[in-house]
């Protein structure tokens, strides 16, 4: 069985995840911790469940979902994996950060990627990933079928979507990613947005404006 645990970290409101099973193995899920405070509140708490991290997931690569990139990658030297289409994004963050007034270095360490249909494991629990586009052109989401829950990053928010005005920003692609990949899954699905509060998908289908 998998744990989430979420942390809204930084300016931006971003939610940080760690997703972990029984057997203490887990998942940083787009480290934003932005300041000493959040570092240590999101380290505190892997270390009190003695969760070991197999590796960091990113839904995307914009700045607010990777400003704890670095330290969590220094900190637990395993790969981070993303969606190759989102290099772009990530190698751009230190113009972004200037764009918005601080500094970003750029990031090294190991990244490995993934693609749509790929799955990660912890243990027997799959996360699927599903490649939804739009927001970023990397964008992906992990989608656990047992649990029926899915880690939407910035695609589908409660009552929202994925603002598309940034950097290879589409709208009409996202609202494609969004009815193929996110409204196919069963209504009872729990969404977990890299913003606010977790919804459903049947909630979304039905109520959200954007569709």
């Amino acid at each position: 069985m998998l744990n989430i645990q979420i942390f809204p970290f930084n300016p931006f409101s971003e939610n940080t995840y760690i997703i972990y099973n029984d057997n203490k193995t887990g998942y940083i899920i787009d480290p934003g911790n932005w300041n000493d405070r959040e570092t240590e509140t999101l380290q505190k708490f892997i270390e009190k469940k003695e969760i070991t991290i197999k590796n960091i997931l990113l839904t995307h690569a914009h700045i607010d979902h990777v400003l704890g990139l670095q330290w969590a990658f220094d900190t637990y030297k395993v790969p981070v994996k993303m969606h190759k289409e989102d290099q772009e994004i990530l190698d751009r963050n230190p113009m972004s950060a200037r764009n918005y007034g601080f500094e970003f270095i750029p990031f090294k360490g190991d990244i490995e990627f993934l693609n749509d249909g790929d799955s990660v494991f912890l243990d027997e629990d799959e996360l699927k990933i599903l490649f939804v586009p739009g927001h970023s052109p990397g964008s992906i989401a992990f989608y656990n079928e047992n649990q029926k829950f899915v880690i939407s990053g910035d695609a589908l928010f409660q009552g929202s979507i994925g603002r598309t005005d940034l950097y290879r920003g589409n709208h009409s692609q996202l609202l494609e990613s969004i009815k193929n990949k996110l409204f196919t899954l069963p209504e009872e699905t729990e969404v977990y947005s890299g913003h606010g509060k977790p919804t459903q998908i049947g909630f979304e289908k039905n109520n959200n404006p954007f569709f």
